[in-house]
């Protein structure tokens, strides 16, 4: 693991968790249940060709950095982050 490698997995994390805070709490604004549906149909319509992405040498860390991201949001969005 390199510190370029590094550095593009922590922005695309970066980039992921605001993406998934705003809209999430942007959602959860109108009801808590369609954060939860969009947030769900979201990941796991974009989860197969993001997970293809592994296999690419640079596209991995930004791979790996989306899921981080995406885990790092619903737990923000778990514990109240508005």
């Amino acid at each position: 693991m390199s510190g370029p490698a590094l550095v593009v997995a922590g922005f695309s994390a970066v980039l992921v968790t605001v993406a998934v805070i705003a809209c999430g709490a942007a959602m959860i604004a109108v009801h808590p249940l369609l954060a939860l549906v969009v947030n769900v149909v979201v990941v796991a319509g974009v989860a197969p060709t993001v997970w293809q992405w592994r296999a690419v040498p640079v596209w991995r860390w930004v791979v790996y950095g989306a899921a981080a991201g995406v885990l790092l949001g619903w737990a923000a969005l778990l514990l109240g982050a508005r």
